[in-house]
């Protein structure tokens, strides 16, 4: 199995190898998921602290669940209302977390960049769990499993990436993955939700969506990231809908049998029709969910080997 990375801070230094790597051991972990008997013993003795400065139900509940299943020692830190930021005093938390020793360490940051920092004050592993605008790398890998199993392959496939493209970290890391996996990525929504430089990620850009669903595999919506606009991005919501908004007669432009996918949390009636967003046949929302924890247990299992590598290889040369 080839997975060389220390930490997980995002898609962008991941090989296609090591995408395949990690969605191939999280295959495994699906069907453990669906036992009765669910735990492992792949990290006893191993620490799992949460830390969490955004709050995110969702992801933490499942990087929770997917360390216990391993079977770490899991401690989620109560820090998204507190008063600690970025800078020194970020540095100082991540001196005082290494002085616990702990083993794996997840991290969510409203500030881009913030997670990769603690990385390089800390001499765990550690997982990106989402920061600021940059990433969220087990988001697109989760996506990645989630078509890889409706889809039957991850590669020359047309993916619709729907929505507020230019607050979303989900939208980059996706975009990241699915062009290293060979695919057609289109992105859609008003020029107000793209991104500066767009035209030079690769990717299709369409503000029309009946034109950009148009023959599409995958359809994307995303979340309207409210909480990170500070302007008047969108006219209202009704009228995004109206225009953005995923129903059956926009999905009609799509492949027959495309799937609908969303990070959640969703906002019905504002990015997609409640009725399609819980339709059996064409709707792969709770899949993701269900995939996130696999993905999250073979992303710890993969960064706990090379950490136990890289300490084994120290102390033979500590006792050399």
């Amino acid at each position: 199995m080839t997975f060389r990375a220390r930490h997980l801070l995002g898609i962008e230094h991941l090989a296609p190898e090591e995408i395949r790597t990690l969605l191939d051991l999280a295959e495994t972990y699906v069907d453990l998921n669906r036992r009765t008997i669910k735990k492992t013993d792949v990290l006893a003795g191993m620490t799992q602290i949460n830390m969490f400065f955004e709050a995110s139900t969702r992801t933490q509940a499942s990087f929770e669940l997917a360390g216990k299943r391993l079977g770490a020692d899991v401690m989620n830190m109560a820090v998204a209302q507190s008063s600690v930021k970025k800078g020194e005093t970020l540095i100082d938390t991540a001196l005082t977390l290494n002085a616990m020793h702990p083993d794996l360490l997840v991290v969510r940051h409203g500030n881009s960049g913030a997670v990769d920092l603690l990385a390089q004050k800390v001499n765990c592993a550690v997982l990106n769990a989402g920061d600021g605008r940059h990433e969220h790398p087990t988001q697109a890998l989760l996506d990645a499993l989630t078509i890889r199993r409706a889809k039957g392959r991850l590669h020359r496939l047309t993916v619709a990436i729907c929505g507020d493209i230019a607050h979303s970290r989900v939208a980059r890391s996706n975009l990241l993955l699915l062009g290293k996996m060979e695919n057609r990525v289109r992105l859609i929504g008003p020029p107000t939700l793209m991104p500066s430089g767009v035209a030079d990620l690769g990717c299709e850009v369409y503000e029309d969506m009946r034109a950009g669903l148009e023959g599409a595999d995958v359809v994307m919506m995303l979340r309207l990231q409210k909480e990170r606009m500070d302007g008047g991005f969108i006219p209202s919501e009704r009228e995004y809908f109206h225009r953005y908004g995923l129903d059956a007669e926009k999905l009609a432009h799509a492949r027959d049998d495309a799937i609908v996918m969303h990070p959640g949390p969703m906002n019905r009636g504002v990015e997609i029709d409640g009725t399609l967003a819980d339709d059996i046949n064409r709707s792969v929302i709770q899949e993701q969910v269900e995939m996130g924890v696999a993905v999250r247990m073979a992303a710890m299992e993969l960064l706990a080997r090379n950490l136990k590598a890289e300490r084994g290889r120290e102390a033979a040369g500590v006792m050399v």
